[in-house]
Order: structure tokens, then C-alpha cells, then sequence
């Protein structure tokens, strides 16, 4: 089902200005990747050493007015880690649409160390080059997690982002309520400006580690 289906769908015009938002997308992703591109490199060589399997994870996801897409990270799990997801559901310490454990026996030790500073998220440039996210929106949440009630259908009024509100706000800490109370008023209020503001303030998260794991 896409989001138009849904009955909850509320059917209004995006905010902001989609264009410009989608030329800051492009321009942004293009001198990202170029400038991180040794970094990038690096962090591939020492996932593919530490433990067998693609450097790359690939996920569906739902996105933009529902519509479902294939996320790109740097695998930071042992391979295999999805089919464990439901022996490890009574350890789960969040709630809602989330899963999250601090200390996670499926993640490696690299993973853990991309997961600290974010690293494992730079591949989703290319989804934001290919236009299925946007630098700075909601997080897209995995298909089998998506199935939204009601109001929670307006966070995919924009493209999910790289960074967000989520991201400065306190990532993992937050619970499922929090969390889609800022998509909510991120999707109905998104500027240009909210967004140059959230992505200054997603280096300074980062470097905190608050809620990276």
C-alpha cells in the first residue's frame, strides 16, 4: 500500500520550495562524496576485514508517499544479524516502530565504531543523489516497520533524510511518541532555513554520540 492509498493520506501540498530543496540535495550529496571519498574507502577495507560478507547492507525501506526503496549502509553487522532480530525481541529497549539495543551481540566491533560517528550512513548519499532521500528529513524506517496509523502517514509528505530533527534531537534516547512528533513537525513545517539549521547542527551531534548505538 502507498501512502496515497491509506485512508489516514492527507493529500496536501509539500511546504517549502521542492525545487531548491532538491537542487541543495544534489550539490550537497555530489561535494560529500567527493570529499569523503578516502574515508569512505577506508571504512569499506576494515568492515570487509573484520567479518565475512558485503561491505554494503541493503534494506527496504519506506519513503517518500510511501513509496519503498532500497537503503544503502556500511554493513555493521555480522551477517545474518535480520534472521536474529526476533530471538532478541525481548531485549528491545525502545518501543513503537523501533528496535534498539545497546549492547547488540550482532554488531561488530567496526560496526560499532561507524554506528558511534555515523559512518555507516554516508552511503544513503547515493539514495539521495538517485532522489529516494533527501539530505535533511525524516529517518526511513524498514517496509516490515512501517505499517503507520492515522497521523503518522504526514512524516512521508517529504523524502526521508540523512539527517533530521531525530538526528540533533537525540537519536536512540528518543522513543517511537518523540520521534514521530518531530517527523510530524518537520514534514508539516520544512524550510530551507530548518534545513541549513539542522545541518549545522549535525556535526556537533554526531561528535556528542548522543543515542549512537
Amino acid at each position: 500500500m502507498t501512502a496515497e492509498d491509506h485512508p489516514a493520506w492527507p493529500g496536501r501540498p509539500r511546504p517549502g520550495r521542492p525545487a531548491a530543496k532538491r537542487a541543495i540535495d544534489i550539490v550537497g550529496a555530489v561535494a560529500l562524496l567527493l570529499l569523503l571519498a578516502p574515508l569512505l574507502l577506508v571504512t569499506a577495507i576494515a568492515v570487509k576485514a573484520e567479518s565475512p560478507g558485503p561491505v554494503l547492507f541493503r534494506q527496504k525501506r519506506t519513503g517518500w508517499h510511501g513509496r519503498e526503496f532500497e537503503v544503502l549502509k556500511l554493513r555493521t553487522m555480522h551477517v545474518g544479524a535480520e534472521r536474529m532480530r526476533a530471538e532478541l525481541g525481548a531485549r528491545n529497549e525502545s518501543d513503537g516502530h523501533l528496535f534498539k539495543i545497546r549492547e547488540d551481540p550482532r554488531i561488530t566491533t567496526t560496526g560499532r565504531w561507524l554506528r558511534r560517528w555515523s559512518l555507516d550512513e554516508l552511503p544513503q548519499l547515493v539514495n539521495v543523489l538517485m532522489g529516494q532521500m533527501s539530505l535533511v528529513g525524516p529517518r526511513p524506517l524498514p517496509v516490515r516497520d512501517s505499517e503507520f496509523s492515522e497521523d503518522a502517514w504526514h512524516r512521508l509528505l517529504v523524502r526521508p533524510g540523512l539527517t533530521g530533527l531525530w538526528q540533533i534531537g537525540g537519536r536512540s534516547n528518543l522513543g517511537w511518541e518523540e520521534t514521530l512528533r518531530l517527523d510530524l513537525q518537520y514534514a508539516r513545517a520544512w524550510s530551507i532555513r530548518m534545513d541549513l539549521k539542522i545541518l549545522m547542527r549535525t556535526l556537533p551531534a554526531v561528535a556528542r554520540g548522543d543515542g549512537a548505538y
